[in-house]
C-alpha cells in the first residue's frame, strides 16, 4: 500500500495523507510519533521502518491514524524501510487493545513484537549446486554415490549432498571441478521442518474421539471461539488438541502452543514430534539469538507453521494465524509483572477475538474464571472425565501431622516413609514434593537470635546447601554460607529453620541409603540441560525417588511413579491471597495426577496440618466440582474476579517516606464513584524490594465499572512521581505481595 498520493484519513489500514506517517517507536511513549516519508520511499501500515530519535537510529511501526497537525518541514524522515513483511492490521489492533487494557505505553507493547530487530533485514541465501547433466569420463563408486543422489533434489548444499551421499566433500569439489554441478542460490534452511497432519495420528478412545470432534468442529467454524478443555491428569489432553492443530495445518493456517514452563518443553517437543513427524518451532528465553532471529523472521513470512513458546510467543509477528491453544491455561506462570504486566491466557483470547478464530485453553484443573465462562456459555466446554486407557486415578488419603508427626529433625511421617520403603521394594518410584527450593528458608544464630536477612529485600535469606550459599530469591543478592554469627562471633551454632527440597532430599538420602535419589529444582546448577535429562531418567526408571518444586507437577509422564507424597500441603495457604486455596488446590491436584499414569495402582498421601481445611478434603475426596462451587461462591459474595476487577498500584521509591507520601497523593486523587472501592495506601507484604520501599492500593470495582479509565485519571490527577517515585498498575493482579 504506497502513499505517493494523498488520501484522507480514514480506518486502519488505509492510506496516509502524502508526507508524514505515524510511527510507534519501542519505547515508553503513549502514542506514535509524527515522521516524514522522504521521495522515492514507500511505506505501508505494519511496515517496519528506523528512524532517528533524539541522536540514535531506532526501530518502529508505521501505525494507524492521523500524524500530528505539524508543518512536514519541521518534522525528521524515516531512513530506512526494512525489507520485512509489515505487521498485519489484527497484529495492530491487538498491540493497542493491550496497552489499552493493561494502562501500558503501546510503545512498551510494541517492543514485545519487535524483539529480534536482526531479523527485520532477509536471511542470506545460501551458496549451493545443482546437477549439470554432464558426468565426467572418470567415475568411481563415491561419485557415482553423489551422482545418484543429487537427482533426489534439484539443488543442494555441498555439505548436505556430501552427507547425503556418505562422502567426504573433497568428492563433491571435485566433481564441482569437472563440470557436473553449477553453483546456484538456494532460499535459507528452514528453522523447522514442516508438520505432517498424516504422520502420527493417535488411536483415540471413543470419549477422546467425541473431544477432538469438538475441537475440530470450532477450528472448521468460522469467526472466534474459546472453549476450555477440562481433563483429568493422564486423560490424554494433549492428544486431542493435536487433531484441532491438524485441522487448522491441513486449512493452511498457523498455530500458536503456549506452554507455562520451559521445563515441560521438551516433553512436549518429543510428543508433538511424533505426532507429526517434525518439531515445533520453540520459542523461550533458553533459544538462542540466531535462532530466535530466524523463527521470528519466519512466522513472519509464514514459513513456521507452528509455534510452542512461553507467553512471549504471543506477540510473534504471526502472518496466517489460526489457532492458539493454551497449555495447562490455570499456570501462574502465565502472568507477566514486570514492565508490560499481562495474563497471557486472557491476551490469548483475546489475539483469537480480534483475528477472528478459535482459542482452546486446556487444564486439568482450570482457573476459576476460565470454569465461570464456560459455564455460563461465554466459552465452550469439552471434558475428558477418565484417563487414557482406563489408567485408575491413584487413591488419596490425607496424613495429620498433628497425630502422625515426623520425627525429631524429620520432615517426613512415619505414615509416609513406610509407603515409601513398600513402593521401592516393589521397583517403583515415589514423589515426594514440596514447593520451596533450596534447604531451608531461614538460618539463624541460636545464641544470640540474629536471622540472616537480604540487605535489599524484606525477607529472609535461603540457604542453599549444595551451592554453600545464602540466597535472596527476590532479587537475586547471595552469600557464601558463614561458619559464625556476624552479630556475635559464635561458631558452630547456625542453624537452619524449616524444610527445602534439599533438606528432604538428605533425609531420604539418610533414611534409604541404597535408593537411587534424584532431586528437581529450577534453581540448581546446569539450568534447563540438566533437568531434561533427568526427567528423562526419571521418565526410564533410573530414580527410585525423586525430590522436587512445583515444577514436577506439570505435565511430565513417569511410567513407574505410584506413590506421591507432599510433605507440606499447608504451604500455600499461609498467605493473604484470596486465590491461595485456588492454587493450592491446582497444585496439589497437579502434583498427585503425577502417580498412576501407566495403569499401576497408585497412591497419594498429603502431609497437612489443617486436614478439615475445605482445599484438603476436596483433594482427599476428589470431589473437583464441590470445591470449585464453593470457591466460585465466595468470590461471588466477595465481589471478586470473576465476579469483580481489580486493580494493584505499587508506588516505590529510595525512601519510606517519599514511597508513603505518593501513595497517600493517589488515594486523595481518586475520585468518588459508588461502583469502585479503593483499598489502602498500606505497607506491601513484600515492603522493601531491591532496595526500594513499596506501598500498595488495591482498587476493587464492579463488572461493569470502568476500571481502567478510573485508574487512568486516579494517576492522571496525582501529582507526577516525584524523585525516585514510580508507579506500577497492574490490572487483573494474581500476586498480592
Amino acid at each position: 500500500m504506497s502513499i505517493s498520493s494523498p488520501s484522507p484519513p480514514g480506518p486502519m489500514g488505509q492510506l496516509f495523507p502524502a508526507q508524514t506517517v505515524p510511527v510507534l517507536v519501542p519505547l515508553p511513549t503513549e502514542r506514535p510519533y509524527s515522521y516524514v516519508v522522504p521521495d522515492g520511499m514507500t511505506v505501508e501500515p505494519g511496515s517496519i521502518v528506523q528512524v532517528p530519535l533524539g541522536p540514535r537510529q531506532v526501530a518502529g511501526i508505521v501505525w494507524d491514524g492521523r500524524t500530528d497537525d505539524v508543518d512536514p518541514k519541521k518534522l525528521r524522515a524515516i531512513t530506512h524501510v526494512f525489507d520485512c513483511p509489515p505487521l498485519d492490521a489484527a497484529m495492530r489492533r491487538f498491540i493497542d487493545w493491550v496497552a489499552d487494557y493493561t494502562l501500558a505505553p503501546p510503545g512498551l507493547v510494541a517492543r514485545m513484537a519487535l524483539r529480534a530487530p536482526a531479523a527485520f533485514d532477509p536471511e542470506p541465501w545460501i551458496e549451493g549446486i545443482a546437477p549439470t547433466g554432464t558426468a565426467p569420463e572418470r567415475l568411481t563408486g563415491a561419485r557415482l554415490r553423489v551422482l545418484d543422489t543429487a537427482h533426489e533434489a534439484p539443488a543442494w548444499s555441498r555439505s548436505g549432498l556430501a552427507h547425503a551421499a556418505g562422502v567426504s566433500s573433497s568428492v563433491v569439489d571435485g566433481l564441482i571441478k569437472l563440470g557436473a554441478f553449477e553453483a546456484v542460490r538456494l532460499p535459507p534452511a528452514p528453522a523447522v521442518a514442516a508438520p505432517d497432519t498424516g504422520y502420527g495420528r493417535a488411536a483415540l478412545s471413543p470419549e477422546q474421539s467425541a473431544a477432538a470432534g469438538a475441537l475440530v468442529a470450532a477450528v472448521r467454524g468460522e469467526g472466534f471461539s474459546a472453549t476450555l478443555l477440562e481433563g483429568v491428569t493422564g486423560s490424554g489432553k494433549t492428544e486431542v488438541y493435536f487433531e484441532a492443530v491438524a485441522e487448522a495445518l491441513d486449512q493452511g493456517r498457523q498455530v500458536l502452543i503456549l506452554l507455562p514452563e520451559i521445563a515441560l518443553t521438551q516433553s512436549f517437543i518429543d510428543r508433538f514430534h511424533a505426532r507429526f513427524g517434525a518439531p515445533p518451532a520453540e520459542w523461550h528465553s533458553d533459544v538462542a539469538p540466531r535462532q530466535r532471529e530466524k523463527i521470528w523472521r519466519q512466522v513472519a513470512e509464514g514459513r513456521v507453521r507452528v509455534v510452542a513458546g512461553a507467553r512471549s510467543a504471543l506477540f510473534l509477528p504471526f502472518k496466517e494465524l489460526g489457532l492458539v491453544i493454551v497449555d495447562e491455561e490455570h499456570d501462574p506462570a502465565y502472568k507477566q509483572e514486570e514492565r508490560t504486566f499481562y495474563h497471557a491466557r486472557d491476551m490469548a483470547v483475546v489475539r483469537a477475538s480480534i483475528g477472528r478464530f478459535p482459542a482452546i485453553l486446556a487444564s486439568a484443573t482450570p482457573s476459576v474464571e476460565s470454569r465461570v465462562n464456560a459455564e455460563t456459555g461465554r466459552y465452550g466446554h469439552v471434558t475428558l472425565a477418565g484417563r487414557f486407557a482406563e489408567a485408575a486415578m491413584p487413591d488419596l488419603a490425607l496424613v495429620d501431622l498433628r497425630l502422625a508427626a515426623p520425627p525429631r529433625g524429620r520432615f517426613v511421617s512415619p505414615v509416609l516413609t513406610t509407603a515409601i520403603r513398600e513402593t521401592v521394594e516393589r521397583g517403583e518410584q515415589a514423589l515426594l514434593f514440596l514447593n520451596r527450593r533450596g534447604y531451608a528458608p531461614l538460618t539463624l544464630c541460636r545464641v544470640c537470635g540474629h536471622r540472616f536477612q537480604c540487605a535489599a529485600c524484606s525477607t529472609w535469606l535461603v540457604d542453599h546447601r549444595l551451592r554453600g550459599q545464602l540466597q535472596c530469591h527476590h532479587c537475586g543478592f547471595s552469600m557464601p554460607r558463614p561458619e559464625h554469627c556476624p552479630e556475635c562471633g559464635t561458631l558452630d551454632h547456625l542453624v537452619a529453620c524449616g524444610p527445602g527440597v534439599e533438606r528432604v532430599a538428605e533425609e531420604m538420602v539418610t533414611t534409604f541409603p541404597d535408593a537411587r535419589v534424584i532431586l528437581l529444582s529450577s534453581d540448581l546448577p546446569g539450568g534447563a540441560r540438566r533437568l531434561r535429562r533427568e526427567l528423562d531418567a526419571i521418565a526410564g526408571g533410573e530414580a527410585d525417588i525423586v525430590i522436587g518444586t512445583q515444577l514436577v507437577a506439570k505435565g511430565h509422564h513417569f511410567p513407574l511413579m505410584t506413590l506421591v507424597g507432599a510433605v507440606d500441603a499447608d504451604l500455600g495457604l499461609a498467605n493473604g491471597d484470596p486465590r491461595a486455596a485456588e492454587r493450592t488446590f491446582q497444585l496439589l491436584h497437579q502434583v498427585t495426577g503425577r502417580a498412576g499414569r501407566s495403569g499401576r495402582k497408585s497412591r497419594g498421601l498429603i502431609q497437612t496440618y489443617q486436614p478439615e481445611h475445605p482445599v484438603m478434603q476436596a483433594i482427599a475426596s476428589g470431589d473437583a466440582t464441590r470445591f470449585y462451587a464453593r470457591e466460585v461462591d465466595e468470590r461471588a459474595r466477595a465481589g471478586l474476579p470473576p465476579f469483580g476487577r481489580l486493580a494493584s498500584l505499587i508506588v516505590s521509591a529510595d525512601s519510606r517516606k517519599a514511597a508513603e507520601e505518593h501513595a497517600r497523593e493517589l488515594r486523595r486523587a481518586a475520585p468518588p464513584d459508588a461502583e469502585i472501592e479503593v483499598l489502602g495506601p498500606a505497607e506491601a507484604p513484600l515492603a522493601v524490594l531491591r532496595g526500594r520501599h513499596r506501598f500498595r492500593l488495591l482498587v476493587q470495582a464492579s463488572r461493569r465499572a470502568p476500571l481502567q479509565a478510573y485508574v487512568r485519571r486516579m494517576v492522571a490527577t496525582a501529582p507526577k512521581p516525584r524523585g525516585s517515585v514510580d508507579v506500577q498498575v497492574d490490572v487483573d493482579p494474581q500476586s498480592f505481595l
